[in-house]
């Protein structure tokens, strides 16, 4: 499988959210959706590919010393020059896996690129990934989680024992499951009353993603417990909760203390705590910390700090239980990345960049052919349901759903599902 990139489009469509998505460092209330197309040849045919991605400068780049429009005017800039250059950026013909993870590896690993940062590159670009691999499986008709039937060489092929990303990529890929748990946000300013009892009576949530302070452990444990108690109240016989902080916890030991505390407090909302999602700096090489302890207890998932597939085994040695996936970092790395936990035992949740329409469809088909302890979270629903009204009704089961389950249904669609 030969896949050629011929040509590639980008355009941008602003977005407001209608309710502030609110992390430890700030609130987001306007984001820019990149929308990709990739035309490519591969076995004498060609086909066009789609996708997309929020432009989320926020969480990819929080930088204070800048404002929203300067971050996202270089982010744009950035995905233009992609979209210019993407044939030379990606190399000679090569398997779509391939051609991804030299578009990772050109712009991540190239410091000359200076501003924005590593992962917000690695965001910017991770659209034109995504749109290669639906050109590709649109092209040859089949899905882009079929191109591992055979063997093939790959620059991965170092991270893995015996020398082989595609059969790695092939073991943990899964037969797609069809239902998905849906994930509601809750905000630091969320009014329980008003906001979590419409998402569980009329939607049929179960599943609750806690956005806390990381800075005052007796007022992170109190709102774990009030929503989880909340959550409860309002009919839910077994609430799942995950807690993150967006790196603003100073250290592993205030994570530990946070556990502690929240058992004490509530043994019934801590045993529904199934996970932890990057609650330290990103940068795990310059503030690493012994999560061992704490794992003890749950699992803590490396995000904002994978960035790159030499972190991969750092991660292990410090004691990370897995990775939070997200793909908005390349779909050829979040395999990858996915292969070389399962391969060394680690675990997998399937996070959101609340994104729309193709990157939702994107992300849905990646956790339903990944054994994800999660599902997978899908909050455009939530934060920006216009930019997904061009796919309702058809795929309302899919992108709002109303009984707590994301559902994708019928045959395994072609290439990444921009055509569904």
């Amino acid at each position: 499988m030969i896949t050629r990139v011929l040509e590639a489009e980008i355009d941008f469509i602003d977005r407001r959210l209608v309710t502030p998505l609110v992390l430890s460092s700030g609130s987001i209330t306007e984001v820019s959706e990149a929308r990709v197309a990739v035309e490519v040849e591969v076995a004498g045919k060609t086909a066009r590919g789609r996708g997309s991605i929020y432009l989320s400068d926020l969480w990819a780049w929080p930088d204070p010393a800048l404002d929203h429009a300067q971050k996202d005017a270089a982010l744009r800039a950035l995905c233009e020059q992609a979209a210019r250059n993407l044939a030379d950026w990606t190399g000679d013909p090569a398997h779509p896996l391939e051609l991804g993870l030299r578009l990772h590896d050109h712009v991540c690993g190239d410091e000359t690129f200076g501003v924005p940062p590593l992962l917000a590159r690695a965001m910017a670009v991770s659209p034109f990934d995504a749109a290669i691999h639906d050109a590709t499986g649109l092209a040859l008709e089949r899905s882009a989680f079929d191109f591992y039937r055979e063997d093939f060489t790959s620059a991965a092929d170092s991270l893995f024992a015996g020398g082989s990303a595609s059969r790695a990529i092939r073991d943990v890929l899964r037969e797609p499951v069809t239902d998905l748990p849906a994930w509601y946000v809750v905000g630091k300013g969320d009014a329980l009353e008003e906001d979590l009892r419409l998402w569980i009576e009329d939607w049929g949530y179960r599943c609750f993603k806690l956005k806390i302070m990381g800075r005052d452990n007796a007022v992170d444990v109190a709102r774990t417990v009030e929503v989880y108690r909340a959550a409860r109240g309002y009919g839910v016989a077994d609430p799942w909760l995950t807690i993150d902080s967006n790196e603003a916890n100073p250290d592993a030991d205030s994570v530990l203390d946070y556990l502690d505390r929240l058992q004490a407090s509530d043994a019934d909302a801590f045993a529904a705590l199934k996970y932890i999602e990057q609650p330290t700096a990103r940068d795990i090489e310059e503030t690493p910390f012994d999560w061992r302890a704490v794992t003890q207890h749950k699992p803590v998932l490396l995000d904002e700090g994978l960035t790159h597939p030499e972190l991969m085994p750092i991660a292990r040695d410090q004691g990370w239980s897995g990775f939070a996936l997200k793909t908005c970092k390349g779909h050829s790395f979040a395999l990858v990345a996915a292969a070389w936990a399962h391969r060394n035992q680690m675990c997998l949740a399937l996070q959101d960049l609340t994104n729309p329409g193709f990157s939702l469809i994107h992300a849905a088909l990646f956790a339903a052919h990944l054994p994800t302890i999660n599902g997978v979270e899908l909050n455009a629903a939530q934060f920006t349901p216009d930019a997904n009204a061009e796919w309702l009704p058809r795929l309302a089961g899919l992108v709002a759903p109303r009984d707590g389950t994301h559902r994708l249904s019928g045959a395994v669609p072609y290439g990444l599902g921009s055509q569904l």
